[in-house]
């Protein structure tokens, strides 16, 4: 079969790259496309994965993210025309569902975020099966337009597919000059350009106002703060502190998030991938807990903040006893994490399933 996955964020850069693997080791051909936008083409390049770039990211704008998605879907309509490949994948790209159902060509998707309605609107009723974590469930799809019996659930959080048997590299700590025996202190501001979250982030980032406070506060802690466009590295650069580090590269984040003592985050797979790590983590996603997140709350691995005193607090209280933090989190992470299942597994047998009909 030849398949065609479609890499549009960082996450399905680590997740895609595993499914490429899998498939390539079945006899598939696999083809990769993605879009300009600097963290998933510079994740490409540090993973080694191959990629031809169709389109552009539409930033803010909702004007702009149409343009980009109108312009995208004729650029990828034609590369598929070329290609013909036997099956489409994608974490709910809206560019590549669209353009495989023109094409009758079955798309596969994959998604964890039933939060981000606009993008599910404009996939999940176009796929021939979706797949999703159990902590999502069905329920959360089918009123997007798709049958219960077309969506297979996955005993998983979709880290899970690159974290077991991950081996971190002390290479990331020496790109960004930190010292391993002082607390570090990982940070990553909200998904701001996300549809899901246009209007409801007013004024400043939380994150940004606690590393602030952390960088007034007495803690000897080093900051790394994971940024996502330009405007956050240029905003958090302003703040000119030894103690903070703002990469504008792409990092090995995983190997990253292994050897730190707290992780802050505001939604995204970075949380769910440090919480498995065993990583004391924290919450300041802006709005209500989505359902990945209010799993994580369940299980004991995940706390949350709504205002960056209580951040502050969360933050001192565990690198007051960073190391007994650290053991706790851990012990959890690793029940939970045995318990889960290969995603890629279960992906892999949907796309030779398309192969069989």
């Amino acid at each position: 079969m030849r398949v065609l996955i479609d890499v549009l964020t960082p996450k399905q850069c680590l997740f895609f790259g595993k499914l490429s693997e899998r498939l390539e080791a079945q006899g598939h051909s696999v083809l990769r496309t993605t879009r300009d936008y600097r963290e998933v083409r510079g994740l490409l390049q540090l993973k080694g994965l191959e990629a031809m770039v169709v389109g552009r990211h539409g930033g803010a704008s909702l004007a702009e993210k149409l343009r980009a998605s109108a312009e995208r879907v004729l650029a990828l309509a034609s590369v598929l025309e070329d290609l013909r490949p036997d099956a489409v994948v994608s974490f709910s790209s809206p560019e590549a569902a669209r353009a495989a159902f023109g094409l009758a060509i079955p798309h596969l998707c994959v998604n964890d975020s039933p939060h981000a309605e606009a993008v599910a609107r404009l996939t999940v009723p176009l796929s021939r099966r979706l797949f999703t974590p159990r902590a999502v469930g069905r329920r959360a799809w089918t009123p997007y337009g798709i049958k219960p019996e077309a969506v297979t659930e996955y005993n998983a959080l979709d880290p899970a597919a690159w974290l077991r048997g991950f081996q971190p590299d002390l290479g990331v700590l020496e790109q960004l000059g930190l010292d391993r025996r002082l607390p570090i202190v990982v940070l990553r501001p909200e998904e701001a350009y996300a549809a899901y979250l246009l209007g409801k982030t007013p004024g400043r980032s939380l994150v940004q106002e606690l590393v602030e406070r952390l960088l007034r506060s007495q803690l000897p802690a080093q900051l790394v703060v994971v940024p996502r466009y330009a405007e956050q590295v240029e905003a958090l650069r302003a703040l000119r502190s030894p103690r903070l580090r703002v990469p504008d590269s792409v990092l090995d984040t995983t190997s990253l998030l292994s050897y730190s003592s707290v992780f802050v985050g505001a939604g995204g797979t970075m949380t769910a991938e440090a919480c498995l790590l065993g990583v004391p983590s924290l919450s300041c996603y802006p709005g209500e807990p989505y359902l990945i997140e209010r799993f994580l709350l369940r299980k004991g691995l995940l706390a949350k903040a709504s205002n960056v005193d209580e951040a502050l607090g969360y933050v001192q209280g565990v690198l007051a006893d960073a190391e007994a933090a650290r053991s706790a989190q851990m012990r959890r992470a690793q029940r939970l994490l045995a318990k889960m299942e290969d995603p890629i597994e279960v992906i892999a047998r949907g796309v030779n399933a398309v192969g069989e009909h």
